[in-house]
């Protein structure tokens, strides 16, 4: 059984990866590595369209939308970012607004975040508004169980352990 709610799919595979010692079908390093070049590539045109939408919309055109590609760091780790640059935000010196994959050197798999997210406006004032802020909602929701996984392990989410990941459950400890 897998959730009805797509990004609960995503973050029980998350999971599941961390129950079986896995990244999707790939066990070592470099194949988690190509996993994350694959990854990157699937996420580019939807990185760059949220941060295209965020420009045209909100900046009148004016920023600039930029990528890095994949990236190796110093340390070994792997990153791709996308940034929206604009004159008001370099003026300020203040980071971009940026979408960051990263494959940190001793993690079991890659990561998305942000530049400076911790915080979400809440200016609702009528049902249609508060319907929209479900997809926020989500977002924050499952990223705060993620952070909550991180401060304990994948044991306290009851679904892994069940393996209702739609990938079967390795041998595992409990």
């Amino acid at each position: 059984m897998t959730p009805d709610v797509p990004n609960l799919d995503a973050l029980l595979r998350h999971f599941a990866d961390l129950r079986d010692g896995r990244h999707g079908d790939a066990v070592t390093r470099p194949d988690k590595e190509e996993h994350f070049r694959t990854a990157t590539g699937l996420l580019d045109p939807y990185a760059r369209q949220a941060l295209r939408e965020l420009n045209e919309e909100l900046l009148l055109g004016q920023g600039v939308v930029d990528t890095t590609g994949v990236q190796r760091a110093q340390d070994g780790s792997l990153f791709h970012a996308w940034t929206l640059w604009w004159d008001e935000q370099s003026a300020a010196d203040i980071p971009p607004v940026t979408l960051y994959a990263h494959y940190g050197s001793s993690f079991h798999h890659p990561h998305l975040r942000g530049a400076t997210v911790s915080e979400w406006p809440l200016n609702v004032f009528d049902d249609a508004q508060a319907a929209a802020e479900l997809p926020t909602m989500r977002a924050i929701a499952a990223a705060d169980l993620h952070n909550l996984v991180f401060q304990a392990d994948f044991r306290i989410v009851p679904a892994t352990m069940a393996g209702a990941s739609g990938v079967p459950a390795a041998a595992h400890q409990h």
